[in-house]
């Protein structure tokens, strides 16, 4: 039997998600943009997801965007805000501890002579409003935090943050990287205090390929792909109807259980954790308050790639951080306090709902055998 709990780079499609794929590809294959009736059931179909997802996050459905990918969305928020108030405002303002398509954006930005600050946690391990607000003044452009970070589990406190800072400087926007948070924890746009959000579509038992940018009435963004004027002339490229449609159909089915997933997700944790207190050398990086769906461990002494590939052979399939690093030391545990010996060494568990014990046992001795058989 093989384990699978690396959920936090991609899920498996629910059989919802698939149907609606093959039904659009097969069926439902018009261009949203032709003026006759094929394409008017497309241009339907993509409605309807819109629809799905907005009322997910509490929002219109006038305010959501489909793209390729949370990536996309990340780099439309960015560089789409830069383009609409750069010539005025120069600071951008993020946490240390983003995803790669928000932090390598950044720095692209701050090579084209924009400003940016990185707020990183304190000694702690916590971050605090206070520091982004003190980071904040009348020439910040964006201020952006994600909801969940994609390594640790460690949940961002992102609405009081942004609820404090619109407070002092409304005209900043704010924008949250809410991929892992997502269909996991409740995410709504005003609870938030969000003016734009990126979601994506294969961290919900979607498929690749597809993601979401909310973005706010009366928020300006400049169009960074343009073309053929779809999404309201914000993303210009064909929607694709079928990627489209799994999202909103994997969102249908997860989004009224949202909280009761959350229950069994914390009993899972729980399990997970006492089991791990029983091998030596395991040391559990993510705090106790973090969702529970990422759990970040260190086998102490034994090197991430080495134990990832020995429990690869067992048919135990894990990261040692983000998939988009391939492999390498993002810094991120640095960060929050993790000694260099212990980042070395991390893992990564990302479970799901549907996680069963017994999948946590065939790992948890898989992971004892490589403590013993792996030279440190």
């Amino acid at each position: 039997m093989s384990v699978y709990f690396d959920n936090a780079s991609t899920t498996k499609p629910c059989e919802e998600a698939v149907k609606a794929m093959l039904r659009a590809v097969t069926e439902n294959f018009g261009n949203p943009s032709s003026l006759h009736r094929v394409g008017l059931n497309a241009q339907l179909a993509v409605d309807e997801a819109r629809k799905i997802i907005a009322d997910s996050i509490g929002a219109d459905g006038g305010e959501i965007y489909f793209t390729s990918g949370a990536t996309e969305s990340n780099n439309l928020a960015f560089r789409g805000a830069v383009s609409a108030y750069g010539r005025r405002k120069h600071r951008i303002v993020i946490s240390a501890v983003e995803h790669h398509s928000v932090d390598e954006t950044a720095t692209a930005l701050e090579k084209q002579g924009l400003e940016v600050i990185r707020i990183s946690p304190r000694a702690d391990g916590n971050f605090y409003a206070e520091d982004f607000i003190n980071a904040c003044n009348e020439d910040t452009i964006i201020i952006s935090m994600m909801y969940v970070n994609n390594e640790t589990g460690y949940i961002m406190p992102v609405g009081e943050t942004f609820r404090a800072v619109k407070k002092i400087f409304p005209e900043i926007i704010t924008h949250c990287d809410g991929v892992q948070g997502y269909m996991k924890l409740s995410v709504n746009v005003k609870m938030l205090s969000a003016d734009m959000i990126s979601l994506s579509g294969h961290k919900v038992h979607a498929v690749k390929g597809v993601g979401v940018l909310f973005v706010k009435k009366g928020v300006r963004v400049i169009p960074q792909i343009t073309g053929g004027n779809q999404e309201k002339g914000l993303r210009s490229g064909t929607e694709s109807v079928p990627l489209i449609s799994a999202f909103s159909k994997a969102v249908e089915k997860y989004s009224p259980t949202i909280e009761k997933r959350y229950e069994k997700m914390l009993e899972s944790r729980k399990y997970l954790i006492s089991r791990l207190s029983e091998i030596d050398g395991i040391s559990v990086n993510s705090p106790e308050n973090s969702s529970p769906y990422i759990v970040n461990i260190s086998a102490v002494g034994k090197r991430s790639e080495i134990m990832l590939h020995f429990l690869e052979n067992k048919e135990v399939y894990i990261s040692s951080g983000s998939a988009c690093s391939k492999g390498k030391k993002s810094g991120v545990l640095e960060k929050f306090g993790i000694k260099p010996k212990n980042a070395d060494s991390a893992i990564r568990i990302s479970m799901t709902a549907e996680t069963e014990q017994g999948e946590i046992d065939i790992f948890i001795e898989a992971l004892r055998e490589g403590m013993e058989k792996i030279r440190s």
